[in-house]
């Protein structure tokens, strides 16, 4: 991503691009008929509520730890090993995201920098942010993460991007083969970035959530956790921006039902930087949207048989 032009808006053009308004138009109708669901009139909540837990579960498989649904509900103690500490850490973000919605238009650097220090575990989900310690759709990061910090960046780099000579931890699996840019060209991008997210866009919002998502996943800006940061940054774009309001269609489920070889794939071809690419991109994130809203369709049928 290029530094912004005064008066410009970079993410327009890519509305226009080839699949890009089929795909928009994919995701908004998926979620739009989950709301229209006559479960949702009455169980939102609850329906919120598994969408977190399935959402997170989701972005910690990305990131190399494939719990079953029903081991991450069980569990409460995500301290003991590192895949028990990566689940903490998307429980733990994933319940965050909620809290900084209203700040990341006019703060997302801070909001990336929270991002980090909640999934490591350096404090409590909504622990300062006026909303006390139960986490987005009644995750409570308190008893479902152990607390905690991982510190799998060193305590020192937590919450900051990182500088130059500085590794991302092992075990980072969220960008594949793709190549890690040096810390300089981190820095310029990220400023690239901000500007971009604080100057608005007229692009759809999935358009808008594609971008901030590849761009995080492709830099890796932390020393670890860059994957669950960055879906977790996609999620408060998603839902801030209007397109799943509800926190209802969780596409970290979308992306690992799309599985790992396809998600690296597509964000290859975004990282590539050609327009074909960058349109591959967000029509893979507008599938996962669509996937994420099946997925609460399903929850809805079984609240509504009693199943759930």
């Amino acid at each position: 991503m290029s530094p912004q032009s005064p008066g410009t808006d970079p993410l327009a053009p890519l509305a226009d691009l080839p699949g890009v308004p089929e795909a928009v138009e994919a995701a908004r109708a998926a979620v739009d008929a989950l709301h229209r669901h006559r479960v949702m009139r009455r169980r939102r909540t609850e329906v919120a509520a598994e969408a977190a837990l399935r959402g997170a579960r989701a972005s910690a498989a990305l990131a190399g730890a494939d719990w079953g649904l029903e081991e991450v509900r069980r569990r409460t103690d995500f301290g003991t090993d590192a895949q028990a500490r990566t689940v903490g850490a998307a429980l733990r973000a994933t319940a965050e995201a909620a809290h900084l919605r209203d700040i990341w238009k006019g703060s997302p650097m801070r909001v990336l920098a929270r991002l980090h220090l909640v999934a490591e575990g350096g404090v409590p989900a909504g622990s300062e942010t006026g909303t006390g310690a139960g986490g987005a759709g009644g995750i409570g990061a308190d008893e479902k993460t152990g607390g905690g910090s991982d510190a799998g960046a060193g305590a020192d780099r937590i919450g900051r991007p990182r500088l130059s000579g500085e590794p991302v931890a092992d075990g980072e699996r969220d960008a594949g083969d793709l190549p890690l840019p040096d810390a300089g060209e981190t820095s310029t991008r990220l400023a690239a970035l901000r500007d971009l997210i604080t100057a608005g866009s007229s692009a759809p919002v999935l358009v808008q959530a594609a971008v901030v998502h590849g761009e995080l996943l492709a830099l890796r800006p932390f020393g670890s956790r860059n994957g669950i940061v960055a879906r977790a940054a996609c999620r408060i774009v998603l839902t801030g921006g209007g397109l799943d309001p509800g926190a209802v269609a969780p596409a970290e489920v979308g992306f690992a039902e799309q599985g790992p070889d396809a998600h690296h794939a597509a964000l290859a071809e975004y990282a590539s930087g050609t327009a074909e690419g960058v349109a591959r991109w967000i029509a893979h994130c507008g599938r996962a949207v669509e996937l994420g809203a099946r997925e609460s369709v399903a929850v809805c049928e079984a609240l509504q048989r009693g199943a759930a």
